[in-house]
């Protein structure tokens, strides 16, 4: 049995208690969601460079064509900001000849604010003759 001096000792515990609990639980929760949002930017990036590639790579459309519209879908989904850094240029792969968009986006540390040009992200497409 809990002696009253012991009672008394840990009382006012579970409020103080629930306030820690709560503040790591929140902190982690924002985390997730943190690394959540990071993680979309990158997808995005990916497909917007993909969807660049691919356009550029059409047999009516020039080099120039394709980093506009990676920068259109940065920019529509994510910001001015991101679109920034789009360079576009043709390589060969395997003996194929390719399109290949790269990109740099700010990595986001907290919501969409980041160090600039540290995701260095890129999207091929087999050129049409």
């Amino acid at each position: 049995m809990i002696s009253k001096v012991a009672r008394d000792e840990e009382s006012g515990s579970a409020v103080a208690e629930f306030v820690m609990v709560s503040a790591l639980v929140l902190a982690l929760f924002l985390a997730v969601v943190q690394v959540a949002l990071a993680m979309h930017v990158r997808a995005l990036a990916i497909d917007a460079a993909a969807e660049g590639a691919r356009v550029a790579a059409r047999a009516d459309r020039d080099l120039a064509s394709g980093a506009v519209r990676t920068q259109e879908l940065l920019s529509a989904a994510l910001g001015a900001r991101y679109g920034d850094d789009v360079s576009v240029r043709r390589a060969v792969e395997g003996g194929l000849d390719v399109v290949e968009v790269t990109v740099q986006v700010p990595l986001p540390v907290v919501g969409l604010i980041g160090p600039s040009g540290v995701l260095t992200l890129e999207g091929h497409a087999l050129e049409e003759m």
